[in-house]
């Protein structure tokens, strides 16, 4: 198997959809200009996206090793790429719906067989956590370039206009190249199905139920749910806070919020070097305690805006280069504890862990943004970003309970 081609092939299809995926927050500001929709509503969107995940992960998890993960990934780009092409075609608030629950359906497809993937190319721990901060920080590259992309084809003249719609013919593209890639791409995925191949589909659900059970999954579980309820309720939210809180032109506001995409890219591509020497909790720990500092330190500055007419990113107010750095700090949490519960247990074993990964992702996801578009709505911008330091102060607590299980239990979970 030629690994490398393998590896640029994941990197290619996590690129894409990181796009599509987290287009959400774009989409949320520019549906509230064009159909009018209130905040609340808008947030819609997110659970249209991460139900559609955690639902198809949920269906397909148990299985998906048989299905085997290079189809299961030529089935999501083929499939998104003719909804993309459809796009331009659509002008309405359901179609939009519509859109991300395919493009969720999709990605959990795209995650799970890239997640499993991932343990059939590495040999070692570190080597599992290196890799998995690498695609991880490759997907926030291409959430940066979606910021860029998206706001190309915003009209700030006509906050009305539906030109926007037309990136996704450019996007359908990019879909059918990762397509064309895979499908050249060879991958042995004989270690993973050599021992699922004679368990029936019942086995697979009840193994499923059994590994959900197991004390260290399910404090992961709630790790994976509230670190993405913070990531997901920032991202989303941020160009409607630069919008409605900093004053930023709508272009703009897509553009800086770009910033925590790439600081989160950083971030992610910094771990993947620094886990290899350092100790993954002490390190995750830091991070959090610097990711509360710098929200008491960011959110007053955005409540300080001058007032004066912004133009351009050299006078745009400091709070919007402050506070998208958050993205550097909790950036490695999720591939990391992702890596851990990943290389704890057997490689059959990994298909199934990765559907659950994904599963409580998503609804985390969902729960964040749902929770800072009703915050929003209801108390102002301000007050739903410090709600992230709820989720941060949980978070800790259970990264604490995670390590003392992993410890304890590295040896026995393959027995679950």
């Amino acid at each position: 198997m030629h690994q490398w081609k393998i590896k640029i092939s994941i990197f290619i299809n996590y690129f894409v959809f990181a796009i599509l995926l987290n287009s959400v927050g774009t989409v949320i500001l520019q549906v509230q200009n064009n159909y009018g929709v209130t905040q609340g509503a808008a947030a819609i969107l997110e659970p249209f996206k991460d139900l559609s995940i955690a639902i198809v992960s949920f269906i397909v998890s148990s299985f998906i090793t048989k299905l085997g993960y290079k189809k299961s990934m030529l089935i999501a780009l083929g499939f998104i790429s003719l909804v993309c092409f459809s796009m331009p075609y659509t002008n309405s608030f359901f179609a939009t719906k519509l859109l991300f629950a395919a493009i969720g359906a999709s990605f959990a497809l795209i995650k799970i067989s890239v997640y499993s993937t991932i343990g059939l190319v590495t040999r070692s721990e570190k080597e599992h956590i290196s890799l998995m901060n690498f695609i991880e920080s490759f997907f926030m590259v291409g959430i940066l370039a979606g910021y860029f992309i998206f706001s190309y084809f915003v009209n700030d003249k006509d906050p009305h206009s539906t030109s926007w719609l037309k990136v996704y013919i450019w996007l359908g593209a990019c879909t059918t190249l990762a397509f064309i890639l895979l499908l050249s791409a060879s991958l042995d995925e004989s270690k993973a199905q050599k021992q699922i191949q004679k368990v029936s589909l019942i086995e697979s659900f009840v193994a499923m139920f059994r590994l959900i059970v197991s004390p260290i999954v399910l404090i992961f579980i709630a790790c994976a749910f509230f670190y993405v309820l913070i990531e997901q309720s920032i991202m989303s939210w941020l160009p409607t806070f630069n919008s409605q809180v900093l004053k930023l032109p709508t272009t703009l506001s897509i553009e800086m919020a770009s910033i925590l995409a790439g600081s989160t890219a950083a971030g992610r591509f910094l771990a993947g070097l620094v886990l290899k020497k350092l100790n993954w909790f002490v390190t995750l720990l830091i991070c959090l305690i610097l990711a509360t500092l710098l929200v008491l330190v960011a959110i007053p500055l955005a409540e300080k805006t001058t007032g004066n007419p912004i133009t351009g990113w050299s006078n745009a107010p400091i709070a919007a280069f402050i506070f998208p750095m958050i993205g550097l700090l909790i950036a490695p949490i999720y591939p990391a504890i992702n890596s851990v519960i990943l290389t704890t247990l057997s490689v059959e074993k990994q298909g199934v862990m990765s559907g659950l990964i994904i599963i409580f992702s998503a609804l985390g996801g969902t729960t964040g943004s749902l929770i800072t578009g009703n915050i929003f709505q209801y108390y102002g911008g301000t007050q739903a970003f410090y709600f992230s330091l709820v989720p941060i102060a949980i978070l800790a607590v259970c990264l604490f309970i995670f390590r003392r299980l992993q410890i304890k239990h590295k040896q026995q979970i393959p027995d679950i």
